[in-house]
């Protein structure tokens, strides 16, 4: 008990005092967790709507896939991006390894199965009967998916947070291809494993502490919208 109290302590005194390091840590770790959350909106919900909603060939397979995708294990993305962007790798000419262009590469990896498949659900979860509605009010295709999708408002902002606690959290991938560089790659999550290894147990509480408050207030904040916007 005594240990948690002193971690509780040392974060109060890290961010009263404004440390320098933690604040950059911090900065980083949410610049890099939102980068990647936005892009994997991008590419997750509208892959995930087509799915949902067209018929084709292989459709169940590669959502199977994208099932499977969401419990990726963030090791296993940091081992095929580090090899990716090796020197001689596929994309090693790019040489950012070991940039916070990496992280957001891997961690953007990470988020969009868990996106996707939300996405899916989503939509799927739409009375069945609302598409050919829509279509038969005179609606065109474009139309009719954005219908759709404002109708899944709610639990797509479940998907947003989600693939926003999916990276945050994540540590594997983001020491890999980032390497914990102090002043360049160094996040919340890879600092506590290094406080950690050196025994500096009541610093790795702290970090700790100021992720776990990090995640709430993104997660608040969207929940407070999510919760405006539901029906009454």
């Amino acid at each position: 008990m005594d240990l948690i109290l002193d971690g509780f302590l040392q974060a109060l005194r890290l961010v009263i005092s404004l440390d320098a390091e933690v604040i950059a840590v911090t900065l980083l770790s949410l610049k890099v967790s939102c980068s990647a959350t936005v892009i994997s909106l991008l590419f997750g919900m509208p892959a995930g709507t087509l799915l949902a909603l067209a018929t084709f060939p292989g459709r169940r397979l590669v959502i199977s896939l994208i099932n499977t995708g969401m419990g990726l294990p963030p090791v296993v993305v940091g081992l095929f991006v580090t090899i990716f962007l090796w020197r001689n790798g596929p994309l090693g000419f790019f040489e950012i390894l070991y940039t916070p262009v990496a992280m957001v590469l891997a961690q953007t990896v990470i988020a969009t199965p868990i996106v996707a498949g939300i996405t899916i659900a989503s939509i799927q979860n739409l009375p069945a009967n609302l598409k050919l509605q829509v279509l038969a009010l005179g609606a065109t295709r474009i139309q009719m998916v954005w219908i759709l999708v404002r109708e899944a408002r709610l639990p797509l902002l479940a998907a947003v947070m989600a693939g926003f606690g999916g990276v945050i959290s994540e540590v594997g991938a983001s020491i890999m291809v980032g390497g914990n560089i102090k002043g360049q790659t160094r996040v919340l999550t890879t600092a506590t494993v290094m406080e950690t290894g050196k025994g500096n147990f009541d610093v790795a509480i702290a970090l700790s502490l100021i992720l776990l408050s990090l995640a709430f207030s993104v997660n608040y904040l969207l929940t407070v919208i999510q919760q405006r916007e539901r029906p009454r």
